[in-house]
Parts: structure tokens; sequence; C-alpha cells
């Protein structure tokens, strides 16, 4: 299980670095706070995860270690999370289309036999049960309002959909884990995030692209072009500074 648990704590990670991007940028002030809020939760969700990594590995390295001092290929996080913000209609639609599918997974692990596993899901699930609402409001926003806003989540949609089924790619350890009770498999995850996707669109107006096609390499190592520049930011001040703390 200790590769699914990285790759639950690198979705965070990436994802929170990447709205984090919008500090001071955001389209007014309280929404500006509102969207860095969620990236502090997402990372301190990373943290959590790190720290039970911590524990799982055993081998002598930190949170700061599994966070900011892997090799690019050994971060197993989907690509959507990397992708760039692109305008607010996109961040907004990866961050809607992230939440469901958190909120669908910590649902499932708040029930996990790994008692661990289960009291950061427990705590995580209280958070993305507000990310959800905030996004899915601003999913209704953007396609109840004008041309060019219904225009800009339309583009969106186009370019993002096919990095959504990475989010269901799975880990070399997950079937075990999933056989004695301690994952949800990601078959049924997808299922019910599908569901759910689709009675949002309905009600949204919007239709979900029909190309099944879906790009590859989640979960295994291989990113899009833009990942390197991600840790290129990320783990600047320790491969410079080795070891420095705050």
């Amino acid at each position: 299980m200790k590769n699914y648990i990285l790759k639950l704590a690198d979705d965070s990670l990436i994802l929170g670095q990447r709205l984090a991007e919008w500090c001071g940028k955001g389209p007014y002030l309280e929404e500006d706070i509102a969207l860095i809020n969620i990236a502090l939760d997402q990372l301190g969700q990373a943290n959590n995860f790190y720290n039970l990594a911590v524990k799982l590995f055993n081998d002598g390295r930190s949170v700061d270690d599994f966070a900011m001092k892997r090799l690019e290929k050994e971060y197993l996080n989907a690509q959507l999370v990397e992708l760039p913000n692109g305008d607010y209609a996109q961040t907004i639609l990866k961050a809607y289309f992230f939440s469901t599918y958190q909120r669908i997974l910590y649902s499932y692990l708040s029930n996990s036999l790994d008692e661990d596993l289960k009291a950061i899901a427990i705590k995580s699930l209280k958070e993305v049960k507000y990310h959800y609402t905030h996004t899915e409001t601003w999913m209704r926003i953007f396609s109840d309002g004008t041309d060019e806003s219904k225009s800009r989540l339309l583009d969106a949609i186009q370019t993002v959909w096919e990095y959504t089924g990475g989010l269901f790619d799975e880990t070399d350890d997950e079937a075990e884990a999933t056989q004695f009770g301690l994952i949800p498999s990601s078959e049924q995850i997808y299922h019910d995030w599908k569901k759910q996707i689709e009675e949002d669109f309905t009600r949204f107006g919007l239709d979900i692209p029909q190309d099944p096609f879906m790009q590859k390499g989640s979960r295994k190592g291989i990113h899009t072009e833009y990942f390197g520049y991600i840790l290129c930011e990320l783990q600047y001040m320790q491969r410079t500074y080795p070891d420095c703390v705050w």
C-alpha cells in the first residue's frame, strides 16, 4: 500500500502547489482567499499522507524528503493536477473534477480497516466537501452566466477532460490492499465519480465529451511537459540549501 499512499500525497501536493499560484491574483479578494484556503487544505492533506508514508517505508526518509527530494519519475500524481491553471474557468474545472473524486474517495476510506488511513480520510472529508461545494457553485455560475463565461468553460472541458481518467489509474500495490478492505477499488470510485459528473453536468446544461480517449501514464511516473517546471519551483530551496528549515 506504500505507493498508494504516495499517489494520494502527490495528488494533493501538486494540486496545492498549482492552486497556490493564484495567490494575489484571484478575481476578487474573497475568492482569492477561498482558493488559497483550498490549496492549504491540499498541502495539509499531503503532509498527513507523507507522514504515513514515512511510517510505512521506514527507510530514514522524512516528510520533506518525500515531498521535495524525489526525482520526477518517482512522483505518482495524476497528470490532471499538474496541468497549467489556464484561465479561471479551467482552474475551477480541474478543482471541481478533483474535489468530486476526493469526496467519493475519502467517503470510502473513512471506513478503511487501516486506522491511520481512516483517520486521515475522516479529517480530510470535512475539507473536500467544502471544496466540492465551492467549485460546483462556480461551475453553475460559469455555465449560467454570460456567453463568454460558458464559452471559456466549454473550452476548458475540451482541454481537461482527457486527463480525468488518470485519477483512477492504479499503482502496482492496490489490488491486494483492496482485497483486504484497506482501500476501495478504483473501478468503484470511477463509477461513482462518473455518475456524479453526469448528474451535475445535466444541471449545468453541459455535455460530457464522448471521445473515449484518455491520456496514459498517471500513477506510473509519466508526466506532462509542465511537471518539470513545477518541481523546479517546488524543490528549489531544498535542492539549493539541503535540509534547510524555517
